[in-house]
């Protein structure tokens, strides 16, 4: 469903402390969706990976995406390579389907 490569996995187990990392989607952005990161505690949604807690709502809109930690000179970060985004805007925070 969801690949994260390692690279990624080890970026938020760090963040994590023993928790989990979750990702979301909600409206907004200049491309109609936004990917929601954030942490919790408690596993509430779909484990992948035993670290990212994925919501049931944003199963259909990042099913057969590619996680991963990107590390560039001005800075580093998460990033989302789906495949079914048929428009993404040019920071990469929102996109289409």
């Amino acid at each position: 469903m969801i690949t994260i490569t390692e690279k990624a996995k080890e970026y938020m187990q760090s963040i994590s402390n023993g928790g989990y990392v979750t990702l979301g989607v909600k409206g907004g952005g200049c491309s109609g969706f936004k990917y929601v990161w954030g942490l919790s505690e408690t596993k509430n949604a779909e484990l992948i990976d035993d670290i990212l807690l994925l919501d049931p709502l944003a199963i259909m809109y990042v099913i057969g995406s590619k996680i991963d930690y990107i590390t560039e000179l001005g800075g580093s970060f998460l990033t989302v390579v789906n495949p079914t985004a048929t428009a993404k805007c040019g920071c990469g925070e929102s996109f289409s389907v």
